[in-house]
C-alpha cells in the first residue's frame, strides 16, 4: 500500500498564493484556534480587545457588547475611533486597511499604542474574514462614517454620514455559517471573559446585554478595586486568613506591574497571571519572579526572627503558596509570548522587575504587620510539615502493594503502549466485575473503587496519600500528585470515570474531578479525562431493543416502539450484564463519552471551591439558582 502520485505539473506557477483574507477563510484554525464554539467566541474577544487597547491608551471609559436577536454581535466603545483618513501606502482609508489587511493596525511602532495585547494585528481583519457580514461605524468627534463588508470584501468605500460630537467605534458582525460549527453565542462564556477584563482594567465599565430574550439580560462590570476585587471574587467561597487583600504595584518606563494576593484556609494555591490583559495560563517570567520573591521573603523573615531554626529545611515554594490566591498583571511595551497561543510570557527583564517589587513591598508589609507575618509563617510551616508527612505516606503507600507497585484492584490491560490504552475508574465491585468481564482486555484497564473517596478540597496532600480510595488511583496512573506530578509517566491515554447515573454517581464524579483538578490538573488541561455515559433506559418490544441516554431520547423511542413496549430503568451500572455494559458504555464504536475540558481556570476554581469547600451559604445560593438545570437524577 502506498501513496498514489498526482499526475500534474509542479512548478513556480503552481504555488498557491492566498490573496488578502482568503488565507484566513481557508485555514481559520490558524487564527482563532478552531471553528467550534471556542473559536466563535474568540471573534468577540478580538473586537473587544481592540476597544480595551483604547482604554489602556487612556481614551476609552465604556464598552458595550450586545448579543442581538439574530445572533450577531455589536461592540461599541467611546474611544478615539479608528482613524478615517487615507492610508497613502495602501491607497484606501485606514478603517478599510485595518479590516481587510492582515498585520495592519496601530500596534507596530506607529505611536498609536504604548501597550497592547495584540501581537500580530490580525484581530479585526480575521473577524471580518470569518463573518458573512460586518459593519463598522466610526465617530471622530465631527462626523459618523460607515463601511460594510461581506466575507472580508469591502462593499464600497467608507461613507461619510451625519455630523456628531461623539467619538468611538462600533462594530457589528454576523459569524459565517459556512465557517463555524455553531453561530449561537453563549452568554455565560462572554460574561466570564468580560468580567475578567473589567477586573484587569480598573475603572473600565463593560456592559453585556443579551437581546435574544423577551426580557433582555444585562450584566455590568466595573471594578474600581481592579485586581484586588478579582482576588476577593475568587475567594468568595473561602475563608481568608487575613481580612484585607495584599496589594502593591510598580511602574517603570516600559513596564507596569500589579500584584494582589490573599492567604486562605484552603490547601490549594490559585495563581492567575496576565500580560497586557492576556491570560498567561502557562505562566512565564512574571509568574516566576513572583514565586521566587515570595519564597525568599518568607524564608528570610522566618530566619531573621528565629521562627525557622538553623537546622530546619527552608520552606519550599509549594509550602509558602499553600492556600494563596494571587493575581499578577503586567503591562509592557514589547510583550514577547512563547508560542502562537500567547499563554506564556517570555520577557526576561520582567522577572527581575517583578521580583524586586515583591521583595521590597512584601518585606515591608511583614515587618510592619507582625500579626500578619505570624499567620503567614504558621500556615506555611504547617504546609511544610504536611508535605514531609506526605512524603512518608507516599513511601508507605508504595510498600505492601502487589504487581510491582500497582493496586490490588487494578485489572490492567495487555497493551503497554500508553497512547493505545484507557482506564475505567468504576465505583462498586458489582459494576467493576461487569466491566472486567465486558471489556477488551487488550487496551482497557479497570480499577474498581468502593464507596466515596476523600473530598480533597478540605484536606492536605498528606491526607491524599494516606486515603485508601485515592491511593489506588495515584498508583494506577503512575504520575504522582501535586508538585511531583509528571505527565510523562501517565500509564493510560484516557482516564474514564464511570459511575451510576444517579445522585450518588454524580457525587462520586464530582469528588474525582475535584481530585484531578487540584492534584493532577495537567490531566484535565491535556484532555486525558473523560466521563462515561451509561444509558438510563432500555426499551424493548419483541426482539427489538434500544437504549436511551436521556429522558428526551426515551420519549422518541417510545413513539417509535409504540404501545406494549417494555422499559427498563437502570438504577446502576451493576444492573447491566457485561455484554450490555460493553455495548452501551465501553465499545469505542458505539459508546458516548464526555471529554472534560477546562476553558476557564478561574471559573473552574470558584466552582470547585463553592461546591466542595467549607462555606455553606454560597453553596446553598448556587444550588437555588441552578436547581432548574437538574435532570435525570433520582432526587
Amino acid at each position: 500500500m502506498g501513496i498514489e502520485k498526482v499526475e500534474a505539473n509542479y512548478g513556480a506557477d503552481n504555488i498557491q498564493v492566498l490573496e488578502g483574507l482568503e488565507a484566513v477563510r481557508k485555514r481559520p484554525g490558524m487564527y482563532i484556534g478552531s471553528t467550534s464554539e471556542r473559536g466563535l467566541h474568540h471573534l468577540v474577544y478580538e473586537i473587544v480587545d481592540n476597544s480595551i487597547d483604547e482604554a489602556l491608551a487612556g481614551y476609552c471609559k465604556n464598552i458595550f457588547v450586545d448579543i442581538n436577536q439574530d445572533n450577531s454581535i455589536t461592540v461599541v466603545d467611546d474611544g478615539r475611533g479608528i482613524p478615517i483618513g487615507i492610508n497613502h501606502k495602501m491607497g484606501k482609508s485606514a478603517v478599510e486597511v485595518v479590516f481587510t489587511i492582515l498585520h495592519a493596525g496601530g500596534k507596530f511602532g506607529g505611536g498609536g499604542y504604548k501597550v497592547s495585547g495584540g501581537l500580530h494585528g490580525v484581530g479585526a481583519s480575521v473577524v471580518n474574514a470569518l463573518s458573512s457580514t460586518l459593519v463598522v461605524e466610526v465617530c471622530d468627534g465631527k462626523n459618523r462614517y460607515v463601511q460594510k463588508y461581506c466575507r472580508g470584501i469591502a462593499q464600497g468605500t467608507l461613507e461619510k454620514k451625519e455630523a456628531t460630537e461623539k467619538t468611538g467605534t462600533k462594530v457589528t458582525f454576523w459569524p459565517d455559517t459556512e465557517i463555524f460549527e455553531t453561530t449561537v453565542f453563549d452568554y455565560e462564556t462572554l460574561e466570564t471573559r468580560l468580567r475578567e477584563q473589567a477586573f484587569l482594567n480598573k475603572g473600565l465599565n463593560i456592559v453585556l446585554t443579551d437581546k435574544r430574550e423577551e426580557e433582555p439580560r444585562v450584566s455590568s462590570f466595573k471594578y474600581d478595586g481592579g485586581i484586588k476585587s478579582f482576588v476577593e471574587y475568587i475567594n468568595k467561597g473561602r475563608d481568608g486568613l487575613h481580612p484585607d487583600v495584599i496589594y502593591f504595584e510598580g511602574i517603570k518606563e516600559n513596564y507596569e506591574v500589579e500584584i494582589a494576593f490573599q492567604y486562605t484556609t484552603s490547601y490549594s494555591e490559585t495563581i492567575i497571571s496576565f500580560a497586557n490583559n492576556i491570560n498567561t495560563t502557562e505562566g512565564g517570567t512574571h509568574e516566576t519572579g513572583f514565586k521566587t520573591a515570595i519564597t525568599r521573603v518568607i524564608n528570610d523573615y522566618g530566619k531573621k526572627y528565629n521562627i525557622i531554626k538553623d537546622n530546619d529545611k527552608p520552606l519550599s515554594g509549594e509550602d509558602v503558596r499553600e492556600g494563596m490566591t494571587a493575581v499578577i498583571s503586567v503591562k509592557l511595551v514589547e510583550a514577547q509570548f512563547e508560542g502562537q497561543t500567547k499563554t506564556k510570557l517570555g520577557n526576561s527583564e520582567i522577572r527581575g522587575f517583578v521580583d524586586n517589587i515583591v521583595s521590597n513591598n512584601f518585606s515591608a508589609i511583614l515587618e510592619e504587620n507582625p500579626s500578619l507575618a505570624k499567620i503567614v509563617l504558621e500556615k506555611t510551616m504547617a504546609a511544610s510539615r504536611a508535605r514531609e508527612a506526605a512524603r512518608k505516606a507516599r513511601e508507605l503507600s508504595r510498600k505492601g502493594v502487589s504487581g510491582g507497585g500497582l493496586p490490588t484492584k487494578l485489572a490492567d490491560c495487555r497493551d503497554k503502549q500508553m497512547k493505545n490504552t484507557e482506564i475505567y475508574i468504576v465505583e462498586g465491585d458489582s459494576a467493576g466485575g461487569s466491566a472486567k468481564q465486558g471489556r477488551d482486555s487488550k487496551f482497557q484497564a479497570i480499577l474498581s473503587l468502593w464507596g466515596k473517596m476523600l473530598n480533597v478540597e478540605k484536606a492536605r496532600v498528606d491526607k491524599v496519600y494516606g486515603n485508601e480510595k485515592l491511593n489506588p488511583i495515584i498508583l494506577a496512573l503512575g504520575t504522582g500528585v501535586g508538585d511531583e506530578f509528571d505527565v510523562s509517566k501517565l500509564r493510560y491515554e484516557r482516564v474514564i470515570i464511570m459511575a451510576d447515573a444517579d445522585v450518588d454517581g454524580a457525587h462520586i464524579r464530582t469528588l474525582l474531578l475535584t481530585f484531578f483538578f487540584r492534584y493532577m490538573r495537567p490531566l484535565v488541561e491535556r484532555g486525558h479525562v473523560f466521563l462515561a455515559q451509561p444509558p438510563l433506559y432500555k426499551v424493548s418490544k419483541g426482539k427489538k431493543e434500544q437504549y436511551a441516554y436521556t429522558d428526551e431520547e426515551l420519549k422518541v423511542l417510545l413513539k417509535d416502539f409504540g404501545e406494549d413496549s417494555k422499559i427498563q430503568r437502570y438504577k446502576g451500572l451493576g444492573e447491566m450484564n457485561p455484554e450490555q455494559l460493553w455495548e452501551t458504555t465501553m465499545n469505542p464504536q458505539s459508546r458516548t463519552m464526555l471529554q472534560v475540558t477546562m476553558e476557564d481556570a478561574v471559573t473552574a476554581d470558584r466552582i470547585f471551591t463553592l461546591l466542595m469547600g467549607d462555606k455553606v451559604d454560597p453553596r446553598r445560593e448556587f444550588i437555588e439558582q441552578n436547581a432548574k438545570y437538574v435532570t435525570n437524577l433520582d432526587i
